[in-house]
């Protein structure tokens, strides 16, 4: 395991990617391959060592190092570990959001949709959700609830943007996901799937129509914040899908609704 390195200066470069980065300079869209995210808390560093990602660095209270840090510390070799008390990581912006550890990974290569789908029979697809919040509860529901792989168009928030792994625990490392190119409807349905897009119309199938259940590879298909699908998206579909709704209330939010769709819709 790595010696510990206890913080001296809170101007060292080596800090920047926990401290200074924002999101879009850690995607380092120009050099994917070079790019990082950030994972909080042993838990959620521990999924994404089992899922084989690469770890860069830590950032750990000092006490976490001989504590509950020491079982991930010792899996990862000769990695730096930046140390100090808490009080003192207060100082760094962000650090009191964590749970006293942070790891900086490198990105993997994101895989192509049909190895994402190969052994999928419920998938879920994200368009334009664009909150990291319900993206990573959107992950922990499908991950909860039997669904095998999510896929997300280019408008959506990046999974691996640190709120977005927070709020997901950890699940955005144990299921395959990818982002879509424009066409992806017609992709799916060459994969054998078949769409069910999820809109408040009154020309809807109810979530509860044993059709939906019976199809051997359905994609849910879930819209932004605020507006939904695309029209578009839904005249592409093969289904129209209604969560049927009581005392007046009109909408779910979409984490909200993307949890019952997939507790109603799911593998067994």
């Amino acid at each position: 395991m790595a010696n510990p390195i206890p913080i001296t200066d809170f101007n060292d470069p080596a800090l920047d990617v926990f401290a200074r980065l924002s999101e879009a300079q850690l995607l380092n869209r120009e050099h994917p391959e070079e790019g990082l995210f950030i994972a909080e808390s042993p838990r959620v560093i521990g999924r994404a060592l089992d899922a084989g990602l690469t770890p860069v660095s830590f950032l750990a209270e000092d006490k976490h190092v001989e504590g509950e840090a020491r079982e991930i510390l010792a899996r990862c070799g000769d990695i730096p570990v930046y140390t100090a008390p808490f009080h003192v990581l207060t100082q760094l912006t962000g650090f009191q959001l964590t749970r006293g550890m942070l790891c900086a990974m490198g990105r993997p290569p994101l895989p192509p949709v049909e190895a994402v789908c190969a052994q999928a029979r419920r998938v879920a697809v994200l368009e334009d959700v664009m909150n990291p919040t319900n993206v990573g509860a959107i992950f922990r529901s499908a991950a909860a609830l039997n669904m095998d792989a999510l896929l997300l168009t280019p408008g959506c928030s990046d999974p691996l943007y640190r709120r977005a792994i927070r709020v997901s625990m950890g699940t955005v490392f144990q299921l395959p996901w990818t982002f879509l190119e424009p066409g992806w409807p017609e992709q799916l349905h060459a994969l054998g799937f078949r769409t069910a897009a999820m809109a408040l119309r009154e020309d809807s199938l109810s979530i509860r129509d044993p059709r939906l259940r019976a199809e051997e590879k359905l994609a849910v298909v879930l819209g932004t914040e605020g507006d939904g699908l695309a029209p578009a998206t839904i005249a592409a579909c093969d289904y129209t899908v209604r969560i049927p709704m009581s005392h007046g209330v009109d909408s779910l939010n979409v984490a909200a609704a993307s949890a019952v769709a997939f507790f109603q819709l799911g593998e067994p």
